[in-house]
This record gives structure tokens, sequence and C-alpha cells, in this order.
């Protein structure tokens, strides 16, 4: 900002004061790119429920949101892995886990002609882990008998940041390779074996765009944003099935939903059920430390669990189901200002 135009924001703020009307609350949040979509579209459209709400969100990345709401920098985190116990009980106030929508990780990649691919979890798991390095290795040719695939090489491109998209993506591989979950494991962030890092989803995203030969994982409404191919995944039943907000919502209803609200929903039974999908969070203490924003808070996150849920889809996410935005009311109401 630069030195004119700082005191006219100041001044501006204190003649709308001096007229008796209030000045904007602004409510800062930081963390996940994965909703960073519909978040923009729910902080635009309650701007016109609340115009004396304003939101400042930074899609920094899961780890950066988990970090920020313990640092208590921010209003709410968000993040699409949910926080582990150490770091829970290293908060300075019980943080709660407020789930908003569900989405899916898909698999995308830079081939000529970009074919449908159809991959199963040890084909992932084998290119991650950099044991398959060729485009027609038998484990991926022999998903894919009339797709053309090169002798060429993998890139591999994954998310250089903290990132909940990264925990919902080695959630399912450590879910479908002991392998991966005994050499890498889960996290938001984790040592990848091979491949070119990137910061965010548009980071990742781009690497795909102009690495030929590359295959990474984005969010869906980035790759359908960008144009993006995206692979059928081999499901817990046997079924290569198309990501997409049904196959998320098939995922989702099979979903052990604890009282925390901290759960995984990957590689699910249902014969529908897209296998690399997972739901994000707000993260928000249940006692806020500023009443009056804390009381802001509360109410939109009762506006975004209720007229929000039906801007999910649009955007391609899945909403939550009624019996679960039930219980997520309920938990609001246990926040104190």
């Amino acid at each position: 900002m630069n030195k004119r135009t700082f005191p006219a924001i100041v001044l501006g703020a204190a003649l709308v004061t001096g007229c008796g009307q209030k000045a904007p609350l602004h409510l800062l949040g930081a963390g996940a790119t994965f909703p960073n979509p519909i978040y923009a579209k729910w902080f635009e459209e309650y701007s016109k429920v609340d115009p004396n709400v304003q939101f400042n969100y930074q899609p920094i990345g899961s780890g950066g949101g988990q970090r920020q709401i313990l640092a208590r920098t921010v209003d709410f985190g968000a993040s699409d892995g949910p926080m582990s116990d150490e770091s829970l009980a290293s908060a300075p106030g019980k943080i709660l886990h407020v789930p908003t929508v569900a989405g899916a990780d898909v698999i995308t990649y830079n081939l000529p002609g970009n074919p449908g691919l159809q991959l199963d979890g040890p084909a992932l798991a084998g290119i991650f882990l950099g044991r398959i390095t060729k485009w027609n290795d038998p484990a991926i040719a022999g998903q894919n008998p009339s797709a053309q695939l090169p002798g060429t090489g993998i890139t591999v491109a994954h998310r250089s940041d903290g990132s909940g998209t990264t925990f919902i993506f080695v959630d399912y591989l450590s879910s479908v390779s002991k392998e991966w979950e005994t050499s890498v494991g889960r996290g938001t962030a984790v040592k990848w074996p091979v491949g070119l890092g990137a910061k965010g989803s548009e980071g990742v995203t781009e690497q795909i765009k102009q690495i030929p030969g590359s295959i990474g994982y984005v969010e869906l409404v980035y790759a359908i944003e960008q144009k993006l191919p995206y692979a059928s995944i081999k499901n817990a039943a046997g079924k290569y099935i198309v990501p997409s907000i049904q196959s998320v919502t098939a995922a989702l209803a099979t979903a052990r939903i604890p009282e925390d609200f901290r759960f995984s929903m990957v590689n699910p039974p249902g014969e529908q059920a897209y296998p690399i999908a997972g739901a994000t969070w707000l993260l928000v203490y249940q006692k806020p430390g500023n009443a009056e924003k804390g009381k802001k808070l509360v109410e939109f996150l009762k506006w975004a669990e209720t007229t929000g849920q039906s801007m999910a889809e649009p955007l391609s996410y899945a909403p939550l189901p009624q019996a679960l935005s039930t219980r997520v009311l309920k938990e609001i109401e246990t926040i104190s200002y």
C-alpha cells in the first residue's frame, strides 16, 4: 500500500464510524487450496447477507492453515487433512473441526492425445514410488489396452508445500500399498521418493501443462477449469470410477464420522464410490479470543452449513449429507463468545 492511499482508507473508516455506522469487521483465514473456489464463492455471497463482515482468506496450503490457527494469527484455519492429536494438544485452546464440503483428488497427466486412462492403486503407488518409470510399463498398459502409450519416461509432479490435497492422496496410497505406508506414510507433507515439487494446486497444474509425460494430482475443480485430462481409478469394489460429484457423494455416504469430525473417506467399499476423495474442514477455536469476531464467525458457519451447501455442486464439490450437516450445526452451537 502506498503512502497516499493508506491515510485515505483510515479516514474513510473514521468517517463511516463517525456517522454512527459500524466499520467492517475483518475475519482473517488461511489454509487449504482444495476448497479455495467454494470458499471464495461463499465469502462473496455472504458479503451480501452481512455487508459488515469482510473475509481475507489466504490459500497457503493446509499445513500453513494448521500452523496459523495454532499460533492464533488467524480467526480461522482451513485444512483438507485433520489435525493430529499432538497438534491439538499443543493448541492454546480447544480447536473444532467443522467439515464444509467434500471433493476429489484427480490423477492428471500430459500425454499425446491425452487418452482417458484407467489406473489402479498398485500402479499409482508404483509410479509415485519411482518403481514404474515408463508410460508403456505393463502395469499401465495392461489396464489401457486401447491407448497408444509412449515408451517415454514418467515425470512425477507433486506439492512442495504442506497440503491437504497431498494428505488425501497419500492417505489413499497408504491404504492400497503397504510399501508406501511403511516407507513414506501419511501427512500434509511427506518425503517424496521421486518427482518435482510445486507450490499450490496452481503450481502442480502448471507443471502438468508444461511437461510432456508428466503425471500429478490436483483437485477436480482445478482439472476442470484448466481442461486437464484425469484418470478413472479402480475402487475397492474393483470398478473403475470417474471422479465426479456423484462418486464423491457415494464415497462420503460410507464414511464413519466420529464425534470430533476427524475422518478419512479414501478407498471406501461402495461400488460407485470414487476412492481418492476427502472432506475439508474449517478450524476454529471453541472459545474465540474476540467476542465480536466469534459471533460473526458462528453466524457465517451456520450459513455455510445450510444456504452455502447449495453452491457446492456447481463448483464440483459434494455437499454434506443432511444428517451430517445437522450434527455439524450442533457442534457450531458449542462455540462460546
